[in-house]
């Protein structure tokens, strides 16, 4: 079944999710769950080119090579 509906807002969001079926709403939850997944891959990409992540890898390299990493 296809909906055309202008939802333009998180409550018409709600509502229209609440009232799909059981396999619409496990065809949206993979879709979400793929579009949430793009998102924070980009957004990640993003920390790392800019930057963001230098000083926990820093820490991280200084902690393995003064021996405070362990094997799981």
């Amino acid at each position: 079944m296809v909906y055309f509906c202008d939802v333009s807002s998180v409550h018409q969001i709600e509502a229209a999710v609440s009232k799909l079926s059981r396999r619409e709403l496990l065809a949206f939850r993979e879709w979400f769950s793929e579009l949430d997944a793009a998102a924070w891959d980009k957004q990640f990409e993003e920390d790392v080119a800019a930057g963001h992540l230098n000083a926990l890898a820093d820490e991280a390299i200084r902690d393995l090579r003064e021996g405070r990493c362990r094997d799981l």
